[in-house]
């Protein structure tokens, strides 16, 4: 029999419609037919269009057309596929949180670039320093739609400082970020930057490890997010608004410090429980099993025991050189990861817990796990 041409049928039975499916954007983005849509305001899904096949098929891919399941960073044996391509093999079950590579805690140098950033400011310098030095072209990001006072995250493309100041900061609502591909390649763009979580930061490598042709050419570095899990936009006013008073449109930052921290335009500063958001968590977050963007060329998280410092992970050598240059034209400052252990347990950590949502039946890897660490004895009374 001739080998099996997974499409759309399969990513949607396998990916779409079985829990798998983070919502990241990759197949509507590789579609050379234009027939998937995207439901931005939630689901987060990828559709298809009836004209074309209808929800579970596809006219294209049973003529041949693969490449949205190239371009799916969930489907089948998507980790130790994009393991091998980045780092020559799979990670060991003892890896939780990836391949590392190097961690560092890192911030910007430059201090407007270090407050209008997020946890120091890593991310903004690093697409800054690519845009200026050639590196990239343009940057897929998040955004904040309109005037800045909807707090609803939109998909973006950043090509200059100024851009890239503009869309600082974290909503902890969904973006898919690829959606603003198109519109990077529209301005003339040959090297792009993903920016995004886990999810997000696995596209450019599956595409690339599968072959998904001048898309995975074109899409040059991946920086991620290290995340637990993104919101429903609803939580803006069913949670903040109606049950604390913060109105979305007095916001102007939001952080994730095991509580909400939320800062508001007369100055003032709010907590809300973090554990009364989890009824808005998005649905699209709950089996996904990657904490620390994992196949990222640059990982990043605002946790640990410094607050305007990033945990800093250059997993790949494009990423470790990124860094590097940086550290030695001084445009980041940076220490070793070891002064702050805490920062790292607790990325192995969230890690753990990550990988244990990943659904049994799915690809294993995922879920392999290395046993707890034992606990010290307790001597007795």
């Amino acid at each position: 029999m001739p080998p099996e041409k997974p499409h759309w049928r399969h990513l949607y039975q396998e990916v779409v419609t079985s829990g798998l499916c983070t919502g990241c954007g990759g197949c509507v983005v590789a579609c050379p037919y234009d027939v998937l849509g995207y439901n931005a305001d939630g689901p987060f899904k990828p559709f298809h269009l009836d004209d074309a096949g209808g929800a579970e098929d596809c006219t294209h891919g049973d003529r041949g057309c693969t490449l949205c399941t190239r371009a799916c960073p969930r489907f089948r044996g998507w980790e130790p596929e994009i393991d091998t391509y980045l780092f020559g093999r799979a990670r060991a079950v003892a890896e939780v949180a990836g391949v590392e590579g190097e961690v560092l805690l890192t911030r910007a140098a430059d201090a407007d670039v270090r407050t209008t950033g997020q946890d120091g400011g890593l991310v903004s310098a690093l697409l800054i320093w690519a845009l200026e030095h050639d590196v990239i072209d343009a940057a897929l990001v998040s955004s904040v739609e309109g005037d800045g006072t909807t707090w609803k995250a939109v998909p973006a493309v950043v090509r200059t400082r100024a851009d890239v100041l503009a869309s600082a900061g974290s909503r902890y609502t969904y973006s898919a970020n690829a959606l603003a591909y198109p519109k990077a390649i529209e301005g003339g763009a040959e090297r792009i930057a993903v920016v995004g979580m886990g999810c997000m930061a696995s596209i450019q490598p599956v595409m690339a490890a599968r072959k998904a042709g001048k898309i995975a050419r074109r899409l040059s570095l991946s920086i991620g997010l290290m995340c637990s899990k993104t919101f429903d936009d609803t939580i803006f006013e069913e949670l903040f608004d109606q049950r604390y008073g913060i109105r979305r449109s007095d916001i102007v930052k939001i952080n994730i410090k095991g509580v909400f921290q939320i800062w508001t335009r007369d100055g003032a500063y709010h907590e809300v429980p973090l554990k009364e958001g989890h009824g808005w968590t998005r649905e699209g977050c709950t089996s996904c099993p990657d904490f620390a963007a994992e196949h990222a060329d640059i990982s990043a998280g605002g946790i640990g025991a410094f607050d305007d410092w990033t945990l800093t992970v250059a997993r790949t050598d494009k990423g470790r050189s990124l860094v590097e240059s940086m550290v030695a034209d001084g445009t980041i400052e940076s220490r070793p990861g070891s002064d702050d252990p805490g920062a790292i347990a607790l990325m192995r950590r969230l890690a753990r817990v990550s990988r244990r949502r990943w659904p049994e039946g799915a690809s294993p890897e995922p879920r392999q796990l290395p046993p707890p660490a034992p606990q010290p004895a307790v001597a007795p009374a």
